[in-house]
């Protein structure tokens, strides 16, 4: 016989898996070699986790109705310690279980990935805010700029 569905469940959101980890942020880096999916996604596993938000950010063929050759990334050398401040508030503002992000420098071509961050929370709905708050705030505020090349020959310096 099946359970009762319809019998309300008790509050358990004082439940230590309902609440943010001790130290969430798992995985930061800025790197100058390709970046793997895989491994961010295994930096956010944990059994208390019933969501987990994955992005990837890819270089893309085309930008403001022009065609990409190619394009580079640096970053200043502060880049990873704003990274580190963005991390601790979004955990500090989401139950967040594990957080992980990386950024690629360097020369990139069409389709290699250039960031990939997760988040994972108690629920997939705090997973999913706190993994576009991460990018987001990540893409305005970490001091990542892209130097883009076009097909006709012309370039242009993105977040300068």
């Amino acid at each position: 016989m099946p359970a009762d569905v319809s019998r309300p469940r008790p509050d358990r959101s004082d439940h230590p898996g309902e609440q943010a980890a001790a130290d969430p942020i798992r995985l930061l880096a800025i790197r100058e070699s390709a970046l793997s999916v895989d491994e961010v996604f295994a930096a956010v596993g944990d059994a208390a986790a019933g969501g987990t938000a994955l992005f990837v950010g890819t270089v893309r063929s085309h930008d403001g109705g022009a065609d990409v050759e190619g394009l580079g990334y640096s970053a200043h050398p502060s880049a990873e310690a704003e990274m580190r401040r963005i991390a601790e508030k979004v955990a500090a503002d989401y139950p967040v279980r594990a957080l992980a992000a990386i950024h690629r420098v360097g020369d990139l071509a069409i389709g290699d990935l250039a960031v990939v961050v997760a988040v994972s929370c108690p629920h997939r709905a705090e997973a999913f805010e706190a993994c576009r708050r991460l990018i987001d705030d990540l893409k305005h505020q970490v001091p990542i700029w892209k130097h883009q090349s076009f097909t006709d020959g012309a370039e242009e310096w993105v977040g300068v």
